[in-house]
């Protein structure tokens, strides 16, 4: 451990190893799970207020599991496809896997019937991509798309930073833009439609947002699953704040913390060994998934006397 006159002086030094690897190899990881946690935890907040579905989110909406499935027939067939353009691969398959879910849930959109339809369809593209993984056969691509597959932020470097970092940027300006709209949808339809709202324009426009995320994430890091979940359940528990707008702020700063929180944790479990950090986010996400359909449930079935 470093105090701090020694890390000043170590990265005062360029022939250190010390400040290569706080700046090559730390910094990136953190600044990366800042803006992942970020990006994806405001795309969860749009999501979930402008669908009017509490349980919206990436991987319940099959872009996180279409990002994957087009991510992994590119590694696994070794597709000549420059690194810069994979993102752009990757948002083909969220779009497409976004498209089935919604095209599935149709016009009746309760959070139980997108969460059911949301997870079947990702089992399906999960099997896909373990057909993917036995159609491509090499060995050592196997086992780099298993680890990249889990979620990882374990040996990213800057590039993988500059990857994410404008998708993560629209994603905030756009909610920013759409905040206002996205507030009037949550409240009601056709409340937002009459004071000028064009509700199905600006659900598209927040799918393509968080599809532009998802993808973009999936590509550098791999599906990471449920910050987008958790972040603006928790914002809205510990602020008390139920508005759009506000929140947007709150939850950006929320999920890089969980994140950030979730890779600490991931690399300290089995220390010296580490825990690819979506499988992390995933232990804690489920059951707060699984709790918040119960309280749904119980929520439903009480008398009305009782509400």
């Amino acid at each position: 451990m470093l105090g701090p006159g020694q890390l000043v002086e170590a990265l005062g030094d360029p022939e250190s190893l010390t400040r290569t690897i706080i700046l090559d190899v730390r910094l990136p990881r953190i600044v990366l799970a800042v803006l992942v946690g970020a990006g994806l935890a405001v795309s969860g907040l749009l999501l979930q207020d402008g669908l009017r579905n509490d349980l919206a989110g990436p991987e319940l909406l099959g872009a996180s599991s279409g990002a994957a499935l087009a991510m992994a027939i590119l590694t696994m067939f070794a597709i000549p496809v420059p690194w810069v353009l994979h993102p752009m691969i990757a948002l083909l398959g969220a779009l497409a896997g976004g498209a089935l879910v919604l095209s599935l849930v149709g016009t009746v959109s309760t959070p139980e019937r997108v969460a059911v339809l949301g997870a079947a369809v990702s089992s399906v593209l999960g099997a896909s991509v373990t057909a993917v993984i036995g159609l491509g056969g090499d060995t050592a691509r196997v086992n780099l798309l298993f680890s990249y597959l889990l979620g990882n932020l374990s040996a990213r470097n800057w590039s993988h930073v500059g990857m994410v970092a404008p998708a993560v940027l629209i994603m905030l300006a756009g909610a920013v833009l759409l905040g206002r709209s996205v507030a009037l949808i949550k409240v009601g339809e056709s409340p937002a439609r009459a004071l000028g709202v064009r509700v199905t324009a600006i659900r598209v426009a927040v799918l393509l947002l968080a599809a532009i995320v998802s993808a973009t994430v999936t590509a550098a890091c791999g599906p990471v699953a449920f910050i987008a979940l958790l972040a603006p359940h928790l914002a809205r528990r510990v602020t008390g704040e139920s508005r759009t707008a506000p929140l947007i702020g709150i939850v950006g700063v929320l999920g890089a913390l969980l994140l950030l929180v979730a890779d600490q944790a991931a690399q300290l479990v089995v220390y010296p060994a580490e825990i690819p950090v979506g499988v992390m986010t995933t232990v804690f996400g489920v059951p707060v998934m699984l709790i918040l359909l119960r309280r749904r449930h119980l929520a439903r079935s009480r008398p009305a006397g009782m509400q």
